[in-house]
């Protein structure tokens, strides 16, 4: 195998004489890097010192998943990295997310994720279909974050939201925390739309050229999606009514002027809700098979309330400043460290 990479190498040297350094490089490390596999086969104490350096590399380490690169969730994931990080003891990896009932699945089943930043109505609405047996008792929090705020981007002609109904409304992917939020708000309001499950980065662009009539986003203000849009493209933000049955669930929360220069007016807001945000882990017991785990979530779980000043300042996101760590969660177990 070895020496028919290099007549290869050899042959491109040849006939591709611009790229020799490379190949010459590429050679080098053909033939003079032994792999892994035989380093531990042939020396012992290397195999030791490697076997040691992965333990240690892993004891310490968080995955934390979050949310797509335009939303908030990876924001608050690359702020938790940012300031908790404290070399071998603790290092947290942000994960970029596909919507808060995914983050529930990587939680619960995904290899090397530990905490997941999920909306505070995903658990009901997981226990209620069933999604993942026993989650109420396999998920708790480690503190509520913040509330993010339904944004509907609509276009011109649509005024309220029960004009949306029968036509291409952008949900995101399908089990996104804004699929579940979007079908139990218009399910609430008796409006049925034509749900679109795209990126919201792709549907921002179908919007734009009058494909779809709205797209809904659930996400903490101000973000960075909407930053790019233009007062002239004639997109703006619709209201929802405050109906008692959206207010049994989501709390009210104005979106304003300060948020969105472009496409609300000064001194104008616009009605929406919110869902809280939760910073959510698997509930590993401190004995037994999961207490490496355990450990690893309660120095993660110290070190946010040491740290949490520093989350307070820029350049971290201004969701921070919203954020009550002694604030409780109805239906959630909090983790007990």
């Amino acid at each position: 195998m070895r020496r028919n990479r290099m007549e290869e190498a050899c042959a491109m040297f040849r006939y591709f004489p611009g790229r020799r350094a490379a190949l010459l490089g590429a050679a080098a490390l053909l033939v003079g890097r032994p792999s892994l596999a035989q380093n531990r086969a042939t020396d012992p104490a290397a195999a030791a010192r490697i076997t040691a350096l992965t333990r240690q590399a892993n004891a310490g380490t968080i995955g934390i998943i979050s949310g797509g690169v335009d939303g908030t969730y990876i924001r608050i994931a690359t702020d938790l990295a940012a300031v908790l990080d404290d070399g071998d003891q603790l290092r947290v990896l942000p994960v970029v997310g596909k919507g808060s009932l995914q983050n529930i699945s990587d939680l619960l089943y995904l290899r090397g994720i530990d905490v997941a930043v999920v909306q505070s109505d995903v658990l009901a609405a997981a226990t209620r279909d069933r999604a993942f047996p026993g989650v109420g008792s396999l998920v708790q929090y480690v503190a509520k974050l913040y509330d993010e705020e339904v944004h509907i981007l609509a276009r011109r002609d649509v005024e309220r939201v029960e004009d949306l109904a029968g036509q291409k409304v952008n949900v995101d992917l399908r089990g996104s925390g804004t699929a579940m939020t979007a079908s139990l708000i218009f399910d609430s309001l008796g409006v049925a739309v034509e749900a679109v499950y795209a990126p919201q980065d792709a549907a921002l662009e179908r919007l734009r050229r009058g494909e779809i009539a709205a797209l809904v986003y659930v996400t903490g203000k101000p973000t960075r999606l909407f930053s790019g849009v233009r007062a002239e493209e004639g997109l703006h933000f619709l209201s929802l009514p405050m109906a008692p049955e959206l207010l049994q669930t989501y709390l009210p929360a104005p979106v304003t002027h300060a948020d969105y220069p472009a496409l609300i007016a000064e001194g104008a807001s616009v009605q929406t809700v919110a869902v809280g945000a939760v910073l959510a882990v698997y509930a590993w017991r401190p004995s037994g098979p999961g207490a490496e785990r355990h450990a690893k979530l309660a120095r993660f779980a110290e070190r946010f309330r040491q740290r949490f000043p520093e989350l307070l300042q820029p350049p971290r996101h201004p969701k921070w400043r919203e954020v009550n760590l002694s604030a409780q969660l109805p239906g959630w177990t909090r983790f007990e460290p």
